[in-house]
């Protein structure tokens, strides 16, 4: 008789485990669904701690109720792990985002100090000349800017642009051939040229003053051809705003 409870009482603990087993280590590999991941070591520590432990307390049924219970904290504390590295990993994220950023600000304070010298460096030197000038030449009886003078022009107009108190002063001349009225008409379409050119450059309208001269200042002798090219010109000069001064006049 005690042969046979004994044989019956291992056959329940057999199945007991057979049943363990099956309901919790390889719980996850047993579901067909593919989102179901793997069980993780800590749950399967978990299981076979809880299945030992019950075992130990309270038999086959002991077993199955220690298993479950440490197949659910060992996933628990799985679950856990995996957040604690998730959050890890968002505030090392973070971190780097913040070094990052506040390299980009240290950078664009340099970039500010540099320009902002800049402007003062360029501001100091037209105080000290009281103005920059350059020149535009033109061919006979043609208002077209040549590309050669463009790039020139182009650099003056970013510079008179970066000085606010600046005004720009753009004359037009011509030469001596001609009458009064041609060379009036071709020197301010000449001027009106080269104050596009500035605009598109980054100057005010407002801060532009054009004058015609037709060939009122021509200076060159009759015949004189190098002469005529000096005369139909057109001068930028930057100089300091005077108070009051007329923005514009055609």
């Amino acid at each position: 008789m005690n042969t046979l409870t004994k044989t019956l009482r291992t056959c329940s603990i057999g199945l007991a485990v057979i049943a363990a087993c099956s309901a919790t280590l390889p719980v996850h590999a047993a579901d067909a669904t593919p989102e179901r991941q793997p069980a993780s070591k800590q749950e399967n520590i978990g299981v076979a701690t809880g299945f030992a432990v019950g075992a130990a307390a309270g038999g086959p049924i002991g077993a199955l109720v220690g298993a479950a219970a440490g197949a659910w904290m060992g996933d628990r504390y799985h679950k856990q792990a995996v957040a604690r590295a998730a959050l890890a990993s968002d505030l090392e994220k973070s971190e780097r985002d913040r070094t990052r950023l506040a390299r980009n600000v240290t950078e664009l304070n340099g970039s500010l100090a540099h320009e902002q010298e800049r402007g003062e460096q360029l501001d100091l030197a037209l105080s000290q000349t009281d103005e920059i000038e350059t020149e535009v030449t033109f061919r006979t009886n043609d208002d077209a800017i040549q590309t050669q003078s463009l790039s020139p022009l182009m650099k003056i107009g970013a510079l008179a642009a970066s000085l606010p108190d600046a005004r720009i002063r753009v004359d037009g001349y011509a030469d001596s051939r001609g009458s009064d009225a041609v060379n009036d008409a071709l020197s301010k379409r000449r001027a009106d040229a080269v104050a596009k050119v500035l605009q598109s450059a980054g100057v005010d309208e407002g801060r532009l003053v054009v004058t015609s001269h037709g060939k009122s200042a021509a200076t060159s002798a009759d015949g004189d051809l190098d002469g005529y090219a000096f005369d139909r010109r057109v001068t930028v000069r930057i100089e300091r705003a005077a108070p009051g001064a007329v923005a514009r006049n055609d």
